[in-house]
């Protein structure tokens, strides 16, 4: 990224923190947000191993980790860009899970996972940075793991990386729809081919 990208990041990571502190992404809560996190969470209990090591990249202040039931997963990975929504994800103490503020673009994980989301994240990686971003994360999923990406609308720029790679085989995708006409998601399911 060039100097004048950094800033439109630098200045997009301080809005969102602004707008957790003001409760702005409550809206996540509501239930048409829901039918997209129980997309991901059907996805994650007929694709993936029993008891997954889950890594959620774009996690917010925690919100699909409230909604998978703890016995569902062994190990639970949120990460955001936004520091006051990690801070929001951590006090709410739940079972298996740890919160961590970081830039999917700089991350590294320390272990394998067994799945890996793109939870309304991947579209806010720049475009110079997408491919070496799935790269690293092919890189830390387990030979059985699956990536899930959620995207909303239609997420241009985005799709190729998973749906062109040689290396993913599509599981499943789906459009999730609400009852207005530009509120949906497309949501994906990949494995390693």
């Amino acid at each position: 990224m060039n100097l004048l990208d950094k800033f439109h990041n630098w200045r997009r990571k301080q809005r969102w923190n602004r707008q957790y502190k003001q409760g702005r992404w409550q809206s996540l809560r509501s239930e048409k947000e829901a039918l997209r996190y129980q997309k991901i969470i059907e996805y994650i209990n007929r694709f993936s191993l029993k008891n997954p090591s889950i890594l959620d990249i774009g996690c917010g202040d925690g919100l699909l980790t409230e909604r998978i039931s703890p016995e569902d997963y062994s190990f639970f990975l949120g990460l955001d860009f936004s520091n006051e929504s990690i801070k929001i994800a951590s006090e709410k103490r739940l079972p298996k899970a740890e919160f961590l503020t970081a830039d999917a673009v700089k991350f590294h994980p320390k272990q394998k996972f067994d799945v890996i989301i793109f939870n309304e994240a991947f579209y806010y990686i720049h475009e110079t940075e997408k491919q070496n971003v799935l790269n690293r994360m092919l890189k830390s999923l387990t030979e059985d793991g699956i990536i899930i990406t959620s995207i909303y609308r239609e997420g241009h720029g985005c799709w190729q990386y998973f749906k062109e790679d040689k290396r993913l085989k599509e599981l499943d995708f789906t459009t999730v729809t609400t009852d207005e006409e530009l509120r949906y998601w497309k949501i994906g399911v990949y494995k390693k081919s």
